[in-house]
């Protein structure tokens, strides 16, 4: 397996090099606002670990993810008004992971209503910062 890359844009993020709209933040994992969201309220859970999948973080640090996955997951559902939830993790290129840190990405979802392509446009950063407004709410609610 390819070896973790320290300059991938979420190593980035983390270090504080790349801003982003950060929801939630604990010891173990960071979220944060997709800035080409797929629904309204898509977020991204990542490990504070270095790691760059699911096939090499070690199962405590993805305990954590899952942890916090929830809390936004649970948050979104107040906040956005859904119906349900999403959540997709994509491990190495033949299943479609694009940045090589271990992501969960959660989605807010709406009944009849569906997701955007991947990567298909960049949110308006005023629409991001109510998004992220609109989930802290929720997670501090």
């Amino acid at each position: 397996m390819t070896a973790y890359d320290t300059n991938n844009i979420f190593a980035k993020i983390l270090r504080g090099e790349i801003p982003c709209h950060k929801v939630y933040e604990d010891e173990h994992t960071f979220a944060f606002m997709d800035i080409m969201p797929r629904c309204p309220g898509h977020t991204l859970v990542i490990p504070k670990a270095p790691a760059r999948n699911i096939l090499d973080i070690s199962p405590d640090s993805f305990a954590h993810v899952a942890r916090t996955a929830k809390k936004i997951a649970v948050a979104g559902m107040k906040a956005f008004n859904a119906a349900g939830i999403t959540l997709q993790q994509f491990s190495e290129p033949a299943a479609g992971q694009v940045v090589y840190h271990l992501h969960v990405h959660v989605m807010p979802r709406v009944e009849g209503v569906a997701l955007l392509p991947p990567a298909s446009r960049k949110e308006d950063v005023k629409v991001l910062e109510d998004h992220a407004t609109r989930l802290i709410a929720a997670l501090n609610g």
